[in-house]
């Protein structure tokens, strides 16, 4: 048993050594222009990754800015697609499975915005068709898979992929999951650095004005 134990472990620090950081800093880059321009954030995923999905929108819309949340400082806009389990439903009874996250990003995006898709696979249909319709509209797309990258990766803009043997969902999911925590880590450290500074400077501004 510890043997197994062992061997998965190994497992999951190689692909942590071999993650794709050229790329993870593309996606950072990404949502920090979306920021910038008042975008919003749409996250998709199914099953395991729908979780790691809900999981993120929380860090990003309260833990980003947990040091700062009684200040009116402008803040990410997080929201997973669909938002409620009456709307997710809908469009798999009334239209199809496959328009589960298209149809209700249809109602909302704008140019300005930003798609995370999470997929282990990448090739989830009802990923792919939202992904889609953000290309048409020109709405940068962080792709975030594992396996071979599936038909999602060569469609986004920062391709994060954890490349594995197909079906190794454990260790592409656990990956996955430290993936968005550092993008969770690094904006809670820029913030708070961003913040800090603008303090600093007020308060040499206020001694100024003092002197």
């Amino acid at each position: 048993m510890e043997q197994y134990i062992e061997a998965f472990s190994q497992k999951a620090i190689t692909l942590l050594g071999n993650l794709p950081k050229a790329e993870i800093a593309k996606g950072m880059n990404i949502l920090q222009a979306a920021f910038e321009r008042d975008g919003r954030i749409y996250v998709i995923g199914n099953g395991g990754s729908l979780a790691l999905a809900t999981h993120w929108v929380a860090d990003f819309n309260k833990t980003v800015f947990s040091h700062h949340l009684d200040e009116h400082i402008h803040r990410f806009q997080a929201i997973r697609l669909p938002s409620t389990e009456e709307e997710l439903t809908a469009w798999a009874n009334d239209v199809g499975f496959d328009m589960v996250f298209a149809g209700p990003l249809r109602n909302y995006l704008k140019d300005i915005d930003v798609v995370i898709a999470i997929s282990s696979s990448g090739n989830s249909e009802n990923v792919i068709r939202a992904v889609e319709l953000a290309r048409e509209q020109k709405v940068p797309v962080i792709g975030i898979t594992g396996f071979d990258g599936g038909r999602l990766n060569p469609l986004a803009d920062a391709r994060i992929l954890v490349s594995t043997e197909e079906g190794e969902y454990e260790l592409v999911e656990g990956v996955h999951a430290i993936i968005l925590h550092i993008f969770t880590k690094y904006f809670k450290d820029y913030f708070d650095y961003i913040i800090a500074q603008r303090e600093k400077k007020a308060a040499r501004t206020m001694r100024a004005v003092g002197a």
